[in-house]
């Protein structure tokens, strides 16, 4: 068994409880050590939730990475006190008891992997959606590979990685955080992989419902660009997103909200800028995701 300290962090805006009850249930049937867990009350208060699980109540909703940063440091500065924080959506299960374990033997075998990206799937169909799959070439789900990013609420991260690079970046609120992250995490020489084996079972919605949606993709997109990338890529990489947004034929609302969004983005703080290196962005093209989609 490895000696690999596992904690999980979950935020809550308090309004599934039930679903919480059961994500929360299906950590505790973890095989391997007892896995530590805190729950965030992202700005409400946090649900009944079983002895030994710690909790947060934050007076405000910090968004999703502040509210998964007040979680990191809840397990000390930078996590710390354990050596994998897995991060769960409230409404998601993790579908196997083997979970936690894989996750040990995956840091343990790969001294530079620094995150993995979980699979999502359907509870009642098992079907994992192409935009789950964290790669272009997404058309089949069950492939496990290395990747540039990773999703945000199925995810086990090594907590090194924080210290190294930081936490995510609180002023996103919602979208992209984790391609900040990522590209951060990478550009200090850790891997992230996609593992088709660990699954989190999440009913499947569609977030494009909703027009601040298309605005915070929009802005966050132009404050990905402006923080990370190096000079010259910053247009190419906002012209073929303006393109492929374009392309979709959203509705005219949605289009409205992200140019709404992306002009935001440009007038707007976006935090420090810290370009990757050249030897990032072709790290990240023989990965298959060149930094310009």
């Amino acid at each position: 068994m490895s000696g690999m300290k596992v904690g999980a962090v979950i935020i809550t805006m308090g309004n599934r409880p039930d679903e919480l009850r059961a994500l929360l249930d299906s950590v505790a049937k973890q095989d391997g050590d007892p896995v530590e867990v805190v729950v965030v009350g992202n700005g409400s208060p946090v649900p009944d939730v079983p002895e030994g699980v710690r909790t947060i109540e934050l007076p405000e909703n910090l968004g999703i990475p502040g509210g998964r940063n007040v979680g990191i440091e809840a397990f000390g500065p930078a996590g710390r006190d354990v050596d994998i924080l897995l991060f769960l959506d409230d409404d998601g299960l993790l579908a196997s008891h083997d979970t936690a374990e894989l996750c040990r033997k995956a840091f343990e075998a790969d001294p530079k992997l620094g995150i993995v990206s979980f699979r999502i799937a359907d509870p009642d169909t098992g079907v994992t959606q192409r935009r789950h799959v964290p790669r272009l070439r997404a058309s089949d789900p069950m492939r496990s590979s290395r990747v540039t990013t990773f999703l945000g609420g199925a995810n086990a991260v090594r907590t090194r990685v924080f210290a190294d690079v930081g936490g995510l970046p609180d002023e996103f609120f919602y979208a992209h955080e984790e391609t900040d992250l990522a590209w951060r995490a990478l550009d200090a020489g850790w891997m992230i992989d996609y593992r088709s084996d660990m699954v989190l079972y999440h009913p499947t919605t569609a977030p494009s419902r909703h027009a601040v949606y298309h605005r915070m993709v929009a802005r966050n997109r132009v404050w990905l660009a402006r923080r990370n990338l190096p000079a010259p890529l910053v247009p190419v990489y906002l012209g073929v997103w303006l393109l492929l947004t374009l392309v979709r034929r959203p509705s005219r609302s949605a289009l409205r909200a992200w140019f709404g969004g992306f002009r935001e983005g440009w007038t707007t703080p976006c935090g420090r800028r810290r370009p990757m290196k050249w030897r990032t962005v072709w790290r990240l093209t023989r990965l298959g995701r060149p930094p310009v989609i």
